[in-house]
């Protein structure tokens, strides 16, 4: 039986985040230059994005640029962004189509002026789209996103907008990147790296996390459904024990 049979749609994650993984090792053991892999991870990203549709996900967010990923090569970051301006142009019909609503986390103001017009016309034109949002991390840190976090409650402290005995871990959160947006209750990783690199350090507090030794070029949408049908196999606990956990499902089931 396929992956996607056994989806069992009453359980089904409502934020899926990605950290897509391997496109320049997937083209350098193909003995091609790095921007080979990153055109083959953008295919990626769409049948992913679909498949995210299809099974019904409310919220897909994908790792797309760190603030790291600035310290790469100079010739790979200008072919990253050329290809992200082409993926925002052709994409864009296609999430029109869908329903899906773009929506971007990270320090926007570091990009290229031509990269922010596009960005700012994909987001304008599908912000009434309500099927599913998709979140790009485009010059993203979850340390640089929780700095600015703190540093825009201490202004609001300084001004008496808010006072400290206030602080609690939901206001935190209205000051993150992501307010307004739940936390993801799935993870996944692609190329066999075991490891999160500065990726929603806050909001994976209770995620499951996936780690597949899968090239993020070479991952199907089978493979994205077999990620949610272990989800669902989890048990989630919140730090209650599971007896627990398992009470609380018969009294809901009464």
């Amino acid at each position: 039986m396929l992956f996607r049979e056994q989806i069992v749609p009453e359980r089904l994650p409502r934020h899926i985040a990605v950290i897509m993984d391997g496109n320049g090792r997937w083209a350098t053991s193909r003995g091609l230059e790095r921007q080979a892999g990153h055109i083959e991870g953008a295919k990626t990203v769409r049948r992913i994005t679909e498949a995210a549709v299809e099974a019904g996900i409310r919220y897909l967010t994908l790792y797309a640029f760190s603030i790291e990923n600035w310290n790469r090569p100079q010739t790979e970051v200008q072919a990253l962004m050329g290809l992200l301006v082409k993926s925002l142009r052709e994409e864009t019909a296609l999430l029109m189509e869908q329903g899906i609503r773009l929506r971007v986390i990270g320090d926007t103001e570091s990009l290229a002026p031509d990269v922010r017009r596009e960005l700012e016309d994909t987001l304008r034109q599908t912000e009434a789209n309500t099927r599913m949002d998709m979140v790009l991390a485009l010059s993203y840190g979850a340390r640089w996103e929780i700095t600015q976090a703190a540093r825009r409650m201490a202004e609001a402290v300084h001004a008496g907008q808010l006072a400290a005995g206030q602080i609690t871990e939901e206001t935190f959160g209205q000051y993150l990147c992501t307010a307004g947006i739940p936390d993801p209750d799935l993870l996944i990783r692609t190329s066999g790296e075991i490891r999160i690199s500065n990726f929603l350090l806050w909001q994976i507090a209770y995620s499951e996390l996936y780690f597949t030794p899968v090239l993020w070029p070479d991952f199907t949408k089978e493979m994205f459904f077999e990620a949610i049908v272990n989800y669902q196999q989890r048990q989630r606990r919140f730090g209650k024990t599971a007896s627990q956990v398992a009470g609380e499902g018969e009294e809901a089931a009464r």
